[in-house]
């Protein structure tokens, strides 16, 4: 796969595309790219996948509250995976939004060699978002473009959307929104040094820190996770997101992950944790013993959860 982020890179008339922001790249977004590929192989086309390097709201609204489920390169690796020809990058401006669809099909069509476009079931674009997809073939017609829609995804799942997949990681429901991703919800990190309270009570943590800060955040509370090192080893473990209110008084917030049957010296090394379920939320203990005894039965549950999950 080849990422375009230049237009007039690509030989005009030669592209099947189709448009989206592809964030958390979902059950659904996979249904379309498989739809896509389709599309061009029976049109003698390459498939390409246009998406944006940053989400619309950063640029219409610079104040958004906005958190993404993946970071761009983790989106490219997403997508990448599901074996499209290419990635169509946009650096997405003002300008460009103030493209109506008209305009835009012509853009593609100009820039990035689109001789068709494939359009998500419920997909709107341009300027005009009111327009619906009879609009869309008109302007194709117009403008030698082939305009074709995506067979709707349906699925256990179904409908999925990456707005409700955020809002499902917010409040902890991690195991509800991996199964509409089709992929654990992951964060992505470097293990930094805390203050060893972890190793102190016999449960050694690798901090994650230098997380790309416009990452979503699971609600607070403890999760058992499999954890990714750098060695590429997928191991088990358990997560607290929290302020660690039984040892730290106005603590700040962290992610924590106790990787079980591992204690090597990992800082300073990338570390990737996958959100498999919540099972506790974060609380403040009557004492340091009773925080180690809750951290042993953390360890019980999060074994428990992990290998249900395995057998499934």
């Amino acid at each position: 796969m080849e990422i375009i982020d230049s237009p007039d890179s690509l030989q005009k008339g030669t592209v099947a595309a189709t448009i989206g922001m592809f964030d958390g790249v979902h059950r659904g977004h996979a249904s379309l790219i498989n739809s896509l590929k389709k599309a061009a192989s029976a049109n003698g086309l390459k498939s390409a996948v246009i998406t944006f390097n940053t989400h619309p709201q950063f640029v219409l609204n610079p104040h958004t509250d906005l958190k993404m489920i993946m970071s761009i390169d983790e989106r490219l690796e997403a997508i990448r995976s599901l074996g499209p020809d290419d990635v169509i990058l946009m650096n997405f401006t003002l300008s460009l939004s103030a493209m109506d669809a008209f305009e835009y099909i012509r853009y593609i069509r100009d820039h990035f060699g689109v001789a068709m476009l494939v359009i998500g079931y419920n997909h709107h674009f341009g300027h005009k978002s009111k327009e619906t997809f009879a609009d869309y073939v008109r302007h194709g017609e117009t403008l030698g473009v082939k305009i074709e829609k995506a067979e709707e995804y349906i699925g256990p799942y179904s409908p999925v959307s990456s707005s409700v997949i955020r809002k499902l990681i917010t409040s902890g429901k991690v195991d509800d929104a991996k199964n509409c991703l089709g992929h654990p919800f992951t964060i992505h990190g470097e293990v930094v040094r805390g203050a060893g309270n972890g190793r102190k009570l016999g449960f050694p943590t690798a901090n994650i820190g230098k997380i790309d800060p416009n990452i979503v955040i699971p609600h607070r509370g403890v999760y058992a996770v499999n954890v990714i090192t750098a060695d590429g080893v997928r191991r088990q473990g358990m997560a607290n997101i929290g302020i660690r209110p039984t040892i730290e008084k106005d603590g700040a917030q962290s992610i924590e992950v106790n990787i079980l049957d591992f204690d090597a010296d990992i800082y300073d090394q990338p570390i990737a944790a996958e959100f498999i379920k919540f099972f506790r939320s974060e609380k403040k203990m009557a004492s340091i013993e009773k925080l180690r005894q809750q951290l042993e039965a953390d360890k019980a549950t999060t074994r428990k959860i992990l290998e249900e999950k395995q057998s499934d």
